[in-house]
């Protein structure tokens, strides 16, 4: 399977699915319906019965049916993985190089603008010495986030439709768009979906399973001054970009992406604009515990009503909003999502581990929406960023470990 799923995501990382976060619309962009009009029309190619795509929004859903021999109804097992790519970098005309035998070195990716994907800064390369691996020209992004969970994902269904000795229950699966730009839920049909349990795949590294991820809310704090001219200011002027300065200060300084790590939550200071008259600063909150999580947020609030103490009355507004929750409540009472997965890596000589993700993922927003859905990986590396890669060893293994996962699921229950 690791020639045809390498096909399939050369193939699909030439079509450009990038995102727009300035868009107003949705999808943001409507090249990202290229991509999911090709899925259909290959789900369909492969015999798969059941393919639609929501022609408004671009979802595209498909369900495989079980071909169990006893005919048992069994829960529905779903697979996710957005069609679109990051905003930051360029997806569109991506060359993608092709690495054989990959010597451990460092890897020239483009010689006129010295971009380097470096041993040194990305040390994990040494761990695919002899492997072959799929890069960029170091001008676009590669698009392994997600065509290669798209790709295993096509390749797994692929699998099962043309050897029937695989034993299955229904299979739902979906392709989204807008993922990164926070929308790819947004209008997710989970009904129509179909599925009792799922998985996106969308991670990193092989071997990798996420269902722990921050909570997180956006922070917006206001602040109102009174504009005097600087000659006769003394005691009369209130410099809103000052005041707003401080309220940042009043924020616990180690509290930041860039001094955490794991598990550790943070204050995230992303945009700011500010003049005498009025300033505004734009965070996210993060926190794995949700009482950590709720202690932050207060604290948001304890540090703008300090600055109303000290400058007066309707000077500082905190505005804080809620915009998803860890999923690991919602994941914990279902374990065998877990045990079924790491059964599925162990067949195929991977040991799993579990790592926290350092951000959200759609799994959280079906989570909490009544689907249990943990997070598998692609087996791709330095994502949004023109050093992206990913082991074509990787893309073949995780197609195996998907079918794997399937078959585990239905010997569960057979």
């Amino acid at each position: 399977m690791k020639e045809r799923v390498t096909q399939r995501f050369l193939k699909y990382v030439a079509v450009d699915t990038q995102s727009d976060e300035a868009s107003d619309t949705f999808p943001s962009t409507e090249k990202q319906k290229v991509l999911a009009k090709m899925l259909v029309e290959e789900l369909r190619r492969m015999g798969v019965p059941q393919v639609e795509i929501d022609e408004q929004y671009g979802y595209v859903y498909a369900k495989i049916l079980s071909n169990r021999p006893d005919g048992e109804k069994v829960p529905v097992l779903g697979f996710i993985a957005h069609m679109d790519t990051s905003p930051e970098v360029s997806g569109a005309d991506v060359k993608p190089q092709i690495i054989r035998q990959y010597d451990g070195k460092d890897i020239v990716l483009n010689k006129d603008k010295n971009i380097v994907l470096s041993v040194e800064k990305f040390p994990e390369l040494v761990r695919y010495t002899g492997q072959t691996l799929i890069t960029t020209d170091g001008t676009t992004l590669l698009g392994a986030d997600d065509k290669a969970g798209v790709a295993e994902i096509m390749t797994m269904a692929e699998q099962l439709c043309s050897h029937p000795e695989i034993v299955h229950g229904d299979i739902a699966i979906a392709f989204t768009p807008d993922e990164e730009v926070g929308g790819g839920m947004d209008h997710f049909d989970v009904g129509r979906f179909g599925a009792d349990y799922a998985y996106t795949i969308d991670g990193g590294a092989l071997g990798e399973l996420e269902y722990e991820n921050f909570n997180a809310a956006k922070a917006v704090i206001y602040v109102t001054g009174r504009s005097v001219h600087p000659g006769d200011a003394k005691d009369k002027m209130k410099n809103a970009a000052v005041m707003a300065m401080e309220f940042h200060n009043e924020l616990p300084k180690q509290a930041c992406p860039e001094c955490t790590s794991g598990y550790e939550g943070f204050f995230h200071l992303h945009d700011m604009s500010g003049s005498v008259t009025e300033a505004r600063l734009r965070y996210i909150i993060r926190d794995h515990d949700r009482a950590k999580f709720e202690a932050r947020k207060a604290l948001f609030a304890e540090c703008a009503a300090k600055i109303n103490e000290t400058y007066g009355p309707g000077t500082a507004e905190a505005v804080i909003r809620d915009s998803y929750y860890n999923m690991k409540e919602k994941i914990d009472p279902h374990p065998e999502l877990i045990e079924h997965a790491r059964a599925a890596f162990a067949k195929n000589g991977v040991e799993m581990r579990c790592v926290p993700i350092r951000g959200g993922t759609d799994g959280a927003r079906l989570s909490w929406d009544g689907l249990p859905c943990p997070n598998l990986p692609t087996g791709g590396y330095n994502y949004h960023g023109v050093r992206e890669w990913i082991p074509v060893e990787s893309l073949g293994l995780m197609t195996d470990v998907l079918v794997d996962l399937v078959h585990s699921f239905a010997e569960a229950r057979v």
